[in-house]
C-alpha cells in the first residue's frame, strides 16, 4: 500500500495529483512552522522552501516539533528536511539557513511559490514576508500570536482587518498600514486575551526584547490550521 493511500482515499486522484504539482513556501521553523511544513509534507505537497537561520535549544522542547535532547544545536532547516523526507523520498525541499532581512526578499520572492505561510515571530522579518508575498501576488497565510495563551478553542482563521485580542497582530496591522495594506491575506490567530504575567524581557536573542510563555499545543495548532487552509486553497 502507497504511503499516502488514505490521502487519495480522502480527496481523490486528482486533488492529490494537484498537492503533488504544489510548491509551498514555510518561513520560521519553530512551534508554529515546523508543524505547518509537517502537516504540508504529510498531505502530499510536492515541493517545499523552508526557511529558519536558528538552532535547536533546550527551552524549544515544551512546544517545538524538531526540538529533542538529541536534536539540540541543530539546524532546525537540516532536522526538518530529513525528517520530510523519511516522511515522502519524492519531496523536493530548499533549504534556506537564515534569518531573513529586507534585502532576502527579492531573491526569495523571485521563486514561484503556489502559497506562502509565514511563521516567524520577529516583528520587522514578518512585515517584510508579509509586503513582499503580497506584491509578488502570492496567496499568504499568517500565524499571529500564540503565546500566552491556552484556549484552543478561541483559535480562528480570519482576514488580518477581522483579527482581534492579539498584540502581535495589533502591532502588524500598524506597521502595514504605511504600506496601504489593511486587507487581503488571512491570518490564524487567537482571541483569547494573552496572560499579562507570562511576559518577560531577554537579552540573549537575535531580533527579540521579551518572550512569552506557551503550552504545548497552541503553537501546533495554529501551525496545523495554517497547513489546513493553504491545503483546502490548492485542492480547490
Amino acid at each position: 500500500m502507497e504511503w499516502n493511500s488514505r490521502t487519495k482515499l480522502l480527496l481523490g486522484q486528482e486533488k492529490v495529483e494537484k498537492l503533488a504539482k504544489a510548491h509551498v513556501l514555510v518561513v520560521g521553523l519553530g512551534g508554529v512552522g515546523s508543524y505547518s511544513a509537517e502537516m504540508l509534507a504529510r498531505a502530499g505537497i510536492g515541493e517545499l522552501t523552508i526557511v529558519d537561520g536558528d538552532v535547536i535549544k533546550p527551552s524549544n522542547r515544551n512546544r517545538q516539533l524538531l526540538a529533542l535532547q538529541s536534536t539540540e544545536n541543530k539546524l532546525k532547516v537540516d532536522i526538518m528536511q530529513a525528517r520530510l523526507i523519511d516522511i515522502n523520498p519524492e519531496i523536493k525541499i530548499h533549504t534556506i539557513p537564515k534569518f531573513l532581512k529586507g534585502t532576502d526578499m527579492p531573491e526569495l520572492m523571485s521563486t514561484k511559490y503556489d502559497y506562502v505561510i509565514d511563521a516567524i515571530d520577529t516583528l520587522s522579518p514578518k512585515v517584510f514576508l508579509i509586503v513582499n508575498a503580497l506584491q509578488n501576488g502570492y496567496p499568504l497565510i499568517s500565524s499571529m500570536g500564540a503565546g500566552g495563551k491556552m484556549n484552543p478553542f478561541n483559535i480562528k482563521i480570519a482576514d488580518i482587518s477581522e483579527s482581534y485580542n492579539c498584540k502581535l497582530a495589533r502591532m502588524i496591522r500598524k506597521r502595514l498600514n504605511k504600506f496601504n495594506i489593511k486587507t487581503g491575506f488571512e491570518v490564524v490567530f487567537s482571541s483569547e486575551k494573552a496572560d499579562k504575567d507570562s511576559v518577560i524581557f531577554i537579552d540573549d536573542e537575535q531580533n527579540k526584547k521579551t518572550t512569552t510563555g506557551t503550552i504545548s499545543y497552541m503553537p501546533a495548532m495554529f501551525g496545523i490550521m495554517a497547513a489546513a487552509k493553504v491545503i483546502e486553497k490548492i485542492v480547490e
